[in-house]
């Protein structure tokens, strides 16, 4: 029986959409959910201030009466603009093993490009970086961290029979913590602070939510990233968005922040305790008890990870080793929480500047992943 495509239009069929790699992933080990409310919340037009600045489509597979796959088509016009091409996304992309089944919903994505003009198709990517990005195309004998998702191996597969190629690789590291901060870090951290005049600020929940120091963090992010592939700056509503969803329930024990001596944020890192085994117990759901998993993770007994979500250092103070500042403030934290490696998030493979960084550091290569495209035209 043929591959039947079917648009989400529904709260049901959302559901259906937000749940099936909850079912095509059971029993897998290394696989960690998205939180189910957080992907409703994305994939909802009236909930994502993204989607103002987007187009996009979410489609269902069916075979045999099975829900059997799923996909997102998107423009993002922020993206399409600042980086001059004319691109639809997949992302959210999963499917059952039969190649009939990815077909069909990449197909669907392509029409949905041609319909508004696009003339190339690139994925897997969400509505800016902080969704979800990249296919795993090695390193599947480890389990994913809580913000890099998981994928089977036969994905690649899939992926060049559909007549892919690949646009971008990360790659990812497990960073074994220190027994204590290297001297050389010590050293560096200690000359760059007086050279420069800077200085460790600590920082409040409060201070985040109610005085704006959220959107600071944001607009450093903005203005580290925004070179980097496809980065999508993010809008002011955007950020507020962000700011409630990542900075809100963070323990702010493992974020250090560095300004200048007017009291500008030049430099960030934020870390926190994995949350991988936490919500795979909780299969993605805060409740009945999956709240209760993440809090013990977070706050009570860590996991011996801890996830380097990101560092952003402002373009004015690059290649001047205030990175070293970051490190030798939040290894001691490290050390102290007990933890014993920290998983890194995707590093594109070409930047070399931040991978050199963990040079100074026990590491083994965790995972790669890719996006892959081509001309729809």
């Amino acid at each position: 029986m043929s591959v039947t495509i079917q648009e989400v239009r529904t709260r049901k069929d959302l559901r259906a959409f937000v749940k099936f790699p909850l079912r095509l992933y059971k029993g897998c080990p290394h696989y960690v959910p998205n939180l189910y409310f957080d992907e409703m919340t994305a994939l909802d037009p009236e909930k994502n201030p993204m989607v103002k600045y987007s187009k996009f489509g979410r489609f269902l597979a069916y075979k045999d009466g099975k829900l059997v796959g799923r996909v997102a088509a998107i423009i993002n016009e922020i993206a399409n603009r600042d980086w001059n091409h004319k691109e639809v996304r997949f992302g959210w992309f999963d499917f059952i093993d039969d190649k009939e089944v990815s077909r069909a919903l990449i197909e669907r994505v392509v029409a949905f490009g041609k319909e508004y003009g696009m003339t190339s198709i690139s994925g897997p990517l969400g509505f800016t970086d902080f969704d979800n990005e990249g296919m795993v195309v090695e390193g599947f004998d480890d389990i994913s961290s809580f913000m890099l998702k998981y994928n089977y191996p036969y994905y690649k597969e899939h992926m060049e029979a559909l007549g892919f190629d690949k646009v971008v690789d990360w790659i990812e590291y497990r960073i074994y913590v220190p027994e204590a901060v290297p001297d050389k870090v010590q050293r560096i951290a200690e000359i760059v602070a007086d050279r420069y005049q800077l200085h460790v600020r600590k920082i409040s929940k409060r201070e985040i939510n109610k005085e704006n120091y959220g959107q600071k963090i944001f607009d450093l992010i903005n203005r580290t990233y925004c070179e980097l592939f496809d980065f999508t700056v993010l809008p002011p509503e955007v950020i507020d968005s962000y700011v409630k969803t990542y900075l809100g329930f963070i323990d702010l024990n493992y974020v250090v922040v560095i300004e200048n001596e007017e009291g500008n944020l030049v430099a960030l890192a934020i870390t926190m305790p994995s949350l991988a085994h936490a919500v795979q117990k909780g299969g993605g759901y805060l409740f009945p008890f999956g709240w209760y998993h993440i809090v013990k993770s977070m706050y009570l007994k860590h996991e011996e990870a801890l996830e380097l979500m990101l560092i952003a250092v402002d373009p004015e103070y690059r290649n001047k080793g205030v990175n070293a500042m970051l490190f030798n403030e939040l290894i001691p934290k490290i050390i102290k929480g007990g933890f014993k490696y920290g998983e890194s998030n995707a590093e594109l493979e070409t930047n070399n500047k931040v991978q050199n960084q963990w040079d100074l550091y026990e590491k083994d290569f965790k995972r790669r992943r890719r996006v892959f495209g081509k001309s729809i035209e």
